[in-house]
């Protein structure tokens, strides 16, 4: 049976909204990881039982590569009284800005640019060639991490550890479909954990793990023990990096059009100032970048806000929805680290008004989108990725029907 079975029309829907005049009191968060990727929560239950003990009413999945997880998050969204976003993630590869050097939303690798499909068709479906590609991208990314662990084991021999780690078990039991180096970093650590007894046999093995370097974390601290892991061993530098195969990048333009084809609407993900107050040789100047994601058919974009000062979300995010794009807000959730769904701003901010408002807009008008594109109808983008900006209230206050019935 369809979870969008138990809704009205989008006649009906549209006289239940007109209403309604509060934008700023159900609370959203478009933008979270689970298992199917890789996720601070062991379970998508549990990330939802957290959504809901938080007040937390809309809910996005969003993993890279994968909509396998579509079918648990909309069955446990339905049991909570939640309304589920289908979204899914992309890293994408622009060749011309590669070339020019401009570093988009990866700070670190010129070109390289992350992007999100929001409100895919629920169930999921993805016609050939466009599955194959998704495919096999998903499975170049999963080579490049067996890899990595391959050069791990690697060092774990050298050192003489009484363990190693076999990716065929990692995949099976801590992953589903999609594995990241995230899983490497946390399979090590459970090992540790399991194989030495004391605090001090920890840390003498973390210190010849990493070449004389000690763990600078607590060992208590199972997220920051992760993170140090992976930034000694698992990045540039570290001596079970391998660089990534060009075939573990789609060009952007592919990516976009996968998104399209699956139903959903292609999403530029803004990474905006950092905790020194910098941006990226693409994002620094906020009209061009506007100018350039809709030449390039981007029609909306996100934040994930704890990294972001409340007053440049506000500049931001209110410049970009009043230039006509879809605007929503996440928390990604991608790193072990257990931080709130209830969306803040970095320094744990709360969000004003206007960020509420906007984020709830955007939200309701993706609920929209997918709601309407898996009846058959047309949705807020058409097959070309070119949006109907005079119907972007109309589908917000569809969405917002939508919310509120689920």
């Amino acid at each position: 049976m369809s979870y969008y079975l138990k809704f009205p029309d989008k006649t009906t829907l549209l006289q239940k909204a007109e209403d309604i005049q509060n934008w700023t009191s159900v609370k959203v968060n478009a933008h979270l990881h689970t298992p199917y990727s890789f996720s601070a929560f062991d379970s998508v239950p549990q990330a939802l039982d957290l959504a809901l003990k938080q007040g937390v009413r809309v809910v996005g999945i969003n993993d890279f590569y994968s909509a396998d997880g579509y079918p648990e998050w909309a069955s446990e969204c339905n049991k909570r009284g939640l309304f589920p976003l289908f979204n899914i993630e992309f890293i994408s590869l622009n060749k011309d800005d590669q070339a020019n050097g401009v570093r988009v939303n990866d700070p670190n690798n010129p070109g390289r640019t992350y992007l999100s499909g929001k409100g895919l068709s629920y169930p999921f479906r993805l016609d050939d060639p466009w599955m194959q590609q998704l495919l096999d991208v998903r499975s170049e990314s999963n080579r490049h991490v067996e890899s990595m662990c391959e050069k791990l084991n690697g060092i774990l021999n050298q050192i003489q550890a009484p363990f190693k780690l076999t990716f065929g078990e990692i995949e099976k039991e801590m992953a589903s479909g999609s594995v990241r180096e995230r899983h490497l970093a946390k399979a090590l650590r459970l090992k540790v954990e399991s194989l030495f007894s004391s605090d001090n046999e920890k840390l003498s093995f973390y210190e010849e793990l990493f070449g004389g370097k000690p763990l600078k974390s607590s060992i208590d601290d199972f997220a920051a023990v992760e993170n140090e892991i992976r930034g000694n061993l698992l990045k540039a530098g570290g001596g079970a990096f391998v660089p990534e195969d060009p075939k573990a990048f789609l060009e952007m333009e592919m990516v976009r059009q996968i998104i399209l084809q699956a139903g959903g609407i292609p999403t530029y993900p803004f990474l905006a100032d950092d905790a020194n107050g910098n941006f990226t040789d693409f994002e620094v100047d906020l009209e061009k970048v506007a100018n350039i994601l809709k030449s390039r058919g981007i029609a909306s974009v996100e934040f994930i806000t704890t990294r972001n000062s409340v007053e440049v979300l506000e500049i931001y995010a209110g410049y970009l929805y009043d230039s006509g794009f879809v605007v929503t807000f996440g928390s990604e959730h991608n790193s072990p680290a257990m931080e709130p769904i209830e969306l803040f701003a970095r320094n744990n901010t709360p969000l004003s008004d206007r960020l509420k408002e906007i984020n709830l807009r955007g939200a309701a008008l993706v609920a929209a989108h997918q709601f309407l594109v898996s009846k058959g109808e047309q949705g807020y983008v058409n097959n070309d990725g070119v949006a109907d900006i005079s119907k972007r209230e109309e589908f917000e206050k569809i969405g917002r029907a939508l919310i509120d019935l689920a």
